[in-house]
């Protein structure tokens, strides 16, 4: 037989015939190796992912010294696959079935082999809760107390989702409930290949205690990405036992020798290490001085982080101060005191990640050492110009042929899932929000961050779904102790409060307190004592008077026959935009929805001829273009209203840029006059921010446009008859009509005196949302307002109760039962997890035809629609081209709009709607949609 005698006294021997891994091997590759092999490198992993205070608070929480901390967990990282000793597991490899199934201690119950409900990892779960009972790991009356269940139940979860709490009978006799468990045999195999793992890593202790949810949270990642670097066949390779090896004490001793000789190496090529955060000062890592918030920051962070540890940042002030350098600035702070392995910064749009990844890897290579392999994390990152370059195509490493210094991150870091574990990143919020979600995997991303410096930018640009979400998410980094920067342009003092309470929370301190933030300004709140800093208060290097016009206008945007009517919102912008097109400078147009800036746009050709025909004279930007035109326009956006060249620049000629919301957060860019449609005070301070953004001097803007610290913002806002405001119903729920009344009744107020910037903004933000706002209005505007507020309290209150329905629990309500974080309420399903609420939820492909009949993926016909399976390079052919449109636009839609049968197993083609387009005219194209008519010309997708 192959088998040995076990080191176990009155064990039966231990039988390499039970296979683990078999894929691309020339043979099955025993279970007990990989058990071994992910045990090893579990333990690579320990000292080099996890810092030494995460590593002590494990060791204490197991009431054990580090060295036998560490030993226990490389065992349990190894346990992970003991349920693939199973007849179900077993059998899927026939030929290695075949002659252990004939021996009669491998019995089972009828059909057990077939018992495919019993998946591997299951098996582990259950079997696992009863073997570290009889190992000496404490029991609970309550099985999800007990220590043996807890450490069950987190193995159990290695692929991604956690199992349910098991009954003690269960525990008890688990092949009882279990019959693809097997009988005797299998129970017995399974006793030995735990007895000789334990042996083999030394993990001879019981633990005192267990893990509280963040600490299991970071083993059961570990255990995740131990599995996947032991499971892949480069590793296995050189490990793989001779013929007839019999898994003798020896040779299992010889194998983790061998096994820990590897692991290194191994954590090494997948670019899994930890940055290290420079000590220089401010103006040594960015080529210019610090301005007075960045220099407030760099003096007196590090006197509170060494007083009371690492925690978190609040930075407050107004676009355009360097937000991003104190930010960064801060993380290294931050990172030094905590021992941090890496930054991750997270942003709310794909276009805002990609306008980061560069800037951050400007900063990495002036301050940060060590590891340093970079991930851009996005659904379209691997489509991006930013990340995908020559190195990333290739799967090489950057600018160093070593991957443990490379910048970018290689093959294995780009894999499903494993964004979030390189060293640094920057991705959208969704990406780290998912954590925080009943998603398989989840605990992978709370893993990933758990160690890092956690920048969020952009703090106020969330809804009250994805706020809540970001409040749960900073719950568990509080527990964590992870460090976290949150920017904010506009936040409110109750937004303030609710995300650094949160954070409080997570940490150990349950009791709530109020914040009010400066402006500009910061505050900190370290996570060992949980004590908010007095909130600081800095002078901006910018102060300017906003100018706010606020223009009361009656709506003829959508009017038919483009008439031109006195008091309308088409003469206002013509008035309004008359100096762009007289005397030169650029203007920026923010509108509401795609229809209105489409428009817009035509209304301006046939009011501005001549700025129309130059080159760059008017341009439109939105969301609904094919994704390469929009690519394009944002790049001629960027290059025409970007930031000035050092040698300074002269006026620059007549151009308007008729946009939606991307500009608010997207791009970087400087007009001499912003003219937006009535928005809520949020957005309308963020695009005001665009207005007279850089510095230019005299001779970079017109005379119109001068004084240059005079920012000119105007609002057009929709009036009915009355002069009351009245939302378009074009506008649909775009923005809550009570706060669209609260915002231009205390625009109007203000209007006279304009906005200081920055020292009037954190008053307006406040005040816009106060409860007693309609002292001072006569009765009946009262009444509609309060009625107004009411529905849209209701409506903040329902996302909310969602979110807090869907969420997985914070890390003190966990109460030792890890399913928490992967149980899914009934009816919940994955696309309501994984979807903002409101966003547009369809994507489409227009296909064009060509003489012939033939199709093709551009107008010009070059390019070829992919038939069959199609490869990467088709599929990201594809991708350059998906537009989204509202949900509403696929209702109708069949068979004929479907991808076709060879796109359907590429999951990001699956979801795809195809619109076949015909010439229509010059330049415009047609199709159908629904059974509606859908066109495509220079102002994007519409429809008519």
């Amino acid at each position: 037989m192959t088998s040995s005698e076990s080191a176990g006294s009155g064990l039966a021997r231990l039988d390499a015939r039970m296979w683990g891994k078999e894929h691309g091997l020339p043979r099955p590759y025993p279970v007990v190796c990989h058990l071994i092999d992910t045990a090893a490198v579990f333990g690579a992993l320990w000292d080099v992912l996890l810092s030494e205070s995460v590593r002590a608070r494990v060791g204490d929480c197991l009431g054990l010294p580090a060295v036998e901390a560490r030993a226990m967990v490389c065992f349990w990282a190894g346990l992970h696959d003991l349920g693939k000793i199973s007849p179900p597991f077993q059998a899927q490899v026939p030929e290695a079935f075949r002659a252990v199934r004939a021996e009669p201690r491998y019995g089972s119950a009828p059909g057990a082999e077939g018992e495919r409900g019993l998946r591997h990892e299951m098996a582990t779960h259950w079997a696992l809760a009863g073997l570290l009972a009889e190992a000496g790991y404490g029991e609970h009356r309550i099985m999800r107390l007990g220590v043996s269940h807890q450490v069950a139940q987190m193995l159990g979860g290695h692929h991604g989702c956690f199992g349910r709490v098991l009954q003690p009978r269960e525990a008890a006799a688990a092949g009882v409930y279990q019959p693809g468990l097997g009988g005797a045999g299998w129970a017995e195999q399974r006793r030995v290949h735990f007895a000789e793992l334990r042996r083999v890593t030394g993990a001879r202790e019981v633990p005192a205690g267990g893990l509280p949810a963040e600490l299991a949270v970071v083993v059961a990642g570990l255990v995740i990405v131990a599995d996947w670097l032991a499971s892949q066949v480069d590793f296995i390779g050189p490990l793989l036992p001779a013929v007839g090896w019999q898994g003798t004490a020896a040779d299992l001793d010889e194998h983790w020798r061998r096994a820990c000789e590897a692991a290194p190496g191994a954590v090494a090529a997948a670019q899994l290490g930890r940055a290290e955060f420079g000590e220089g000062a401010f103006e040594e890592v960015f080529p210019f001085s610090p301005n007075p918030l960045q220099a407030d920051l760099a003096e007196q962070l590090p006197k509170l982080v060494e007083s009371g540890g690492a925690g978190l940042v609040l930075v407050t002030a107004p676009t355009g101060d360097g937000k991003t350098e104190a930010a960064l600035h801060s993380a290294s702070v931050l990172g030094r005191a905590s021992g941090a392995r890496g930054v991750f910064v997270a942003l709310p749009t794909m276009a805002t990640a990609d306008a980061m990844f560069p800037r951050l890897r400007q900063w990495v290579e002036a301050a940060v050492g060590g590891s340093r392999a970079m991930s851009l994390l996005h659904s379209m990152a691997w489509l991006s110009p930013v990340y995908v370059g020559e190195a990333a195509a290739s799967g090489g490493g950057g600018t160093s042929s070593d991957p443990a210094t490379a910048l970018e991150a290689g093959v294995w870091l780009r894999g499903r899932h494993r964004g979030l574990l390189a060293p640094l990143g920057v991705g959208t919020i969704d990406q780290v929000l998912s954590g925080v979600l009943p998603l398989p995997f989840n605990v992978l991303r709370l893993f990933g961050l758990s160690d890092k410096v956690f920048v969020v930018d952009e703090a106020h640009a969330y809804g009250p779904w994805m706020h809540f979400l970001l409040v749960r998410l900073l719950e568990w980094l509080g527990a964590f102790g992870t460090p976290v920067v949150l920017l904010s342009a506009t936040l409110t003092g109750e937004s303030a409060s609710s995300l650094v309470n949160a954070y409080r929370r997570g940490a150990g301190f349950p009791e709530a307190c109020g914040v009010q933030p400066r402006y500009p300004g910061w505050l900190f709140v370290p996570a060992r004592t949980g004590e908010v800093s007095q909130p600081r208060a800095v002078v901006s290097e910018r102060p300017r008077q906003l100018d706010v016009a606020l223009r009361r206008v009656a709506w003829d945007c959508a009017s038919p026959d483009g008439a031109v009517a006195a008091g309308g919102r088409r003469e206002a912008l013509r008035q309004e935009l008359l100096p762009v097109v007289e005397q030169g400078g650029c203007a920026l147009v923010c509108c509401t929805t795609v229809a209105e800036a489409q428009q817009t746009f035509r209304d301006l050709q046939a009011a501005f001829p001549e700025l129309a025909a130059q080159a760059g004279g008017l341009r439109l930007l939105h969301s609904r273009f094919p994704a390469d035109v929009r690519a394009r326009i944002t790049g001629e956006c960027k290059a025409a209203y970007g930031k000035p060249g050092r040698e300074g620049a002269a006026v620059r000629p007549a151009s308007v840029l008729v946009a939606t919301q991307v500009v608010e957060q997207s791009l970087d860019l400087d007009f001499d006059l912003v003219v937006s449609d009535l928005a809520p005070l949020a957005q309308l301070l963020q695009r005001a921010g665009r207005g007279r953004r850089h510095a230019r001097g005299p001779q970079g803007r017109p005379p119109w446009a001068w004084p240059e610290d005079r920012p000119r913002l105007v609002v057009l806002e929709p009036v009915d008859g009355d002069r009351v405001t009245a939302v378009p119903r074009s506008w649909g729920t775009v923005y809550d009509p009570g706060l669209l009344r609260r915002t231009a009744l205390l625009l109007a107020a203000e209007a006279g005196e304009g906005i200081e910037v920055p020292d009037g903004v954190q008053r307006l933000v406040d005040a816009v949302y106060t409860a007693d706002f309609t002292v001072g209005l006569d009765a009946a505007a009262g009444r509609e307002l309060m009625r107004m507020d009411v529905v849209r309290q209701a409506g903040a209150m329902a996302e909310s109760q969602l979110a807090a329905l869907v969420t997985i629990c914070s890390p003190e309500d966990v109460g030792g039962d890890l399913q928490r974080l992967s149980l899914r309420e009934a009816g919940v399903t994955q696309e309501l997890l994984t979807t903002r609420l409101g966003a547009d939820s369809g994507r489409v492909v227009c296909l064009y035809e060509q003489p012939g009949g033939v199709f093709s993926l551009d107008p010009g016909g070059e390019v070829a629609v992919p038939g069959g399976r199609p490869s990467r390079d088709e599929v990201a052919a594809v991708m350059l081209r998906v537009a989204p449109v509202p949900g509403g636009w696929l209702q109708g839609t069949g068979e004929a709009e479907a991808p076709p049968a060879g796109w359907r197993d590429k999951p990001l083609l699956r979801e795809l709607t195809l619109v076949r387009m015909r010439p229509a005219g010059e330049g415009v194209w047609s199709g159908q949609l629904g059974g509606r008519v859908v066109l495509l010309s220079e102002v994007g997708l519409e429809r008519p």
